[in-house]
């Protein structure tokens, strides 16, 4: 995988402000936040999107996100957040690293706007598709 600003800021080529570290996982403000507090988690393995990722690095993102996140909401004061994360570049993916945004709500609204036009599932189509993606689990 090519480097990204990602690996980068991970190596110290670039600077950020820290936020949390371990053996797996880093995460640091946003330079261009959608609100106040708006942190990246990323795990230091390179992988450009979640379902590359190692089954230890995704572990060691679920066990730090939350906690992450529990700081985040302290710190700011905020009472509500998005966790974002997008693969590919049809799903908005800017960095080809894995990468979460926790993104604090302000009373004010700023943060982020998410639209969400739902559909329909079909119940026997719905049942057909389960058992497909079930079946492709490894």
């Amino acid at each position: 995988m090519p480097d990204t600003i990602f690996t980068k800021i991970i190596r110290g080529e670039i600077p950020c402000h820290r936020v949390y570290e371990d053996a797996h996982v880093f995460s640091f403000l946003d330079i261009a936040p959608l609100s106040k507090g708006h942190t990246l988690v990323i795990p230091k393995e390179p992988a450009a999107t979640l379902d590359q990722l190692s089954d230890e690095s995704a572990a060691a993102i679920g066990r730090a996100l939350p906690r992450i996140c529990r700081a985040v909401m302290k710190a700011t004061g905020a009472t509500a957040y998005n966790v974002l994360q997008n693969n590919g570049a049809a799903a908005h993916q800017a960095v080809f690293h894995v990468h979460f945004h926790i993104i604090p709500k302000e009373p004010s609204g700023a943060g982020l706007g998410v639209g969400w036009p739902s559909g329909k599932l079909d119940a026997s189509a719905g049942a057909e598709l389960a058992k497909s993606i079930a079946s492709h689990l490894s």
